[in-house]
């Protein structure tokens, strides 16, 4: 949606929909839906699917069986990635230079986010069933962009893994970074309501994220950088 020139996207995946994730669910409404189900993308004669790297097989087989060409899209686990990917995307969509355009302007944006000083005080993610985000991680280069340490990294912790709560008690961070519940709750987030996490919370700064500026590599993940960032400012008194 970011690049596809006017009448060039057909439809957009129902995902594309939920706010939750999607960044641009209001621009999502003005397309088709669709629900990843190879006989309707077929009906709707696309040249082109975009899929993603957890697109069920079956499906990108099939489209790819019928003479559709499909082009897939790896999930993105850095910043690097994300500028890599929206390359990618440009030479797909025929739209290089507008890809390069937003390439500089993110590029740019990350730049001034690195060129600040100051102390790092430690911060930690802590989700739904206890897992907190590492090394490997769009979510910790985000995070380090911002000006933070991530206390999973010094306790060990890679990309998505699960936490004890006695570890997250002896990280002793500054900052405890949890995900905004979706409505109705689940068993999964009971853990985010223990006494051991709201102690630490009542205790420290926290910050609920909002998923959709993180969970896919876009240029939007600077928008999660940059909220972190003056969070961070306001923590420690020191203005770039």
């Amino acid at each position: 949606m970011m690049l596809a020139t006017e009448g060039q996207l057909l439809s957009v995946s129902q995902i594309a929909l939920d706010t939750h994730v999607s960044p641009m669910a209001e621009e999502a409404r003005g397309y088709r839906i669709n629900y990843g189900q190879a006989e309707d993308i077929y009906l709707m004669r696309p040249d082109l699917v975009l899929a993603g790297e957890y697109t069920p097989r079956t499906t990108v087989d099939m489209l790819r069986g019928l003479g559709i060409r499909v082009e897939i899209f790896a999930i993105t686990s850095s910043l690097d990635e994300v500028t890599d990917q929206l390359a990618k995307m440009g030479t797909v969509l025929h739209r290089e230079a507008q890809a390069q355009a937003i390439i500089a302007d993110f590029q740019t944006r990350r730049a001034t986010l690195a060129s600040e000083a100051g102390p790092r005080p430690a911060a930690i993610f802590y989700y739904a069933n206890g897992f907190t985000s590492g090394a490997g991680s769009l979510a910790n280069d985000i995070l380090e962009l911002a000006g933070f340490s991530n206390a999973a990294i010094e306790a060990g912790y890679g990309s998505g893994q699960k936490m004890p709560l006695e570890v997250l008690a002896l990280t002793d961070p500054d900052l405890v970074i949890t995900t905004t519940p979706y409505p109705g709750g689940s068993r999964a987030e009971d853990v985010m309501q223990h006494p051991v996490v709201k102690a630490i919370q009542d205790s420290r700064a926290t910050a609920a994220v909002t998923d959709h500026d993180w969970v896919c590599g876009t240029p939007f993940v600077l928008r999660a950088a940059e909220q972190l960032a003056d969070l961070r400012r306001s923590m420690t008194g020191v203005q770039p």
